[in-house]
Order: structure tokens, then sequence, then C-alpha cells
């Protein structure tokens, strides 16, 4: 299991430093890299928290960083951390789906919060993805004639009406929908539906 942790990225010691002692104090996880490049080296579609992210670094810059991390398909919150002069293009990265942005130097108490909304953010969404993810795996376990069941029972027909649609008879109607009922884990016509409003 990757533990959800603050991943700071900054190619400055010192910040790197106190935004450590920062979270250890507020009993945050957290892991620290010294460049874009490593952090990169070091992520995968596993790792889960958010980043807090120096937005110019020697070597990749935080800009490049965050790009990679888009096409790689990262959905992690990026908190990027910025100088004066960097607060039009921080405001043109929320707008391209970072979380949020600081300007140095840091308000401690903001960012803190921030990072604990960012990481409880990361956790709903990889939540919501498992949920997703069990269903499409039910729902894979299907026969094709369980499936054609399936979808005229979310569309609210009776087993009379699903019978002549399907040109079957009522007793088959009731064996498929037991079945498909039993492989989606669901007990109702309402539990099904609700499971597709939750998992997709």
């Amino acid at each position: 299991m990757n533990t959800a942790k603050a991943h700071l990225v900054d190619d400055d010691e010192a910040i790197r430093d106190a935004l450590s002692w920062l979270l250890k104090s507020r009993g945050l996880p957290y892991a620290s890299y010294d460049s874009a490049e490593s952090f990169l080296a070091n992520w995968s579609n596993a790792t889960s928290g958010c980043i807090v992210l120096d937005m110019r670094m020697s070597g990749m810059s935080g800009l490049d960083c965050f790009d990679t991390l888009i096409e790689r398909g990262s959905r992690l919150p990026v908190i990027f951390l910025t100088g004066h002069g960097d607060v039009p293009l921080a405001v043109a990265t929320l707008k391209r789906g970072a979380f949020d942005f600081f300007e140095k130097p840091l308000n401690d108490n903001e960012l803190v919060s921030r990072i604990e909304e960012a990481m409880a953010l990361d956790a709903r969404q990889r939540a919501q993805n498992a949920t997703v993810d069990s269903v499409n795996a039910r729902v894979s376990c299907l026969t094709t004639r369980e499936r054609q069941i399936m979808e005229l029972v979310l569309a609210g027909k009776y087993n009379k009406v699903i019978a002549d649609e399907l040109n079957i008879s009522m007793r088959t109607v009731e064996v498929h929908r037991a079945n498909l009922f039993d492989k989606m884990q669901v007990k109702t016509a309402v539990e099904l539906a609700n499971l597709f409003k939750s998992g997709r």
C-alpha cells in the first residue's frame, strides 16, 4: 500500500528542510526531492497524497514537471510555490488544473491547511475510482444476455416487458435477473441503479 504523503519538490535545501520540519511538527507524512527529475523517477500511478512543487528550479522546472505529470495521467493535486514575479504564471496553472499556489515567503498555517485539503481530495478521488473499478469488474463478469437485461432493468422495465422485448419467457428473464443481481452484489433494481450512480 502506497502511503499518502505530501511530496515536497524544491531544489532549495533550506526550503525543503523548513517544509519538512513544518509537516513533521503537524504529524503529516512527507517525502522530499531536490529536483523534478528525482520526483518523476519515483512517481507512479500508485503515488498518493499531493505535490508541493517549486515553480522555478535548476534543471526541469516545476511547470515542465506539472506538464509531464498531466501527460502521464497523474491526478495528484499540485500546490505550486512561486516567487513574486511568477504569480500570473501560477494563476494560469490553476486554470490548467493545479490545486493552488503560494507566494514565498509562505504562510505556514495556510499552506498546511491546503496540503491537508489536497490530500483529502486525493483520498476521495481514489475511493471514487476504486468504486468505478469495482463496478466495472462486476459488469465484465456478466453474459451478453445478462447485460441486455440489466440495461432494461435500469430503464425501469418490468420482467414481462423485458421478456416481450427480448422474445424470451418470463421464467428466463427471472433466472437471468437473479444471476445478474448476484454478480452485481445487489438485491433490488434500486440498489443496482444506485451502484451506477456512485460508481460512474
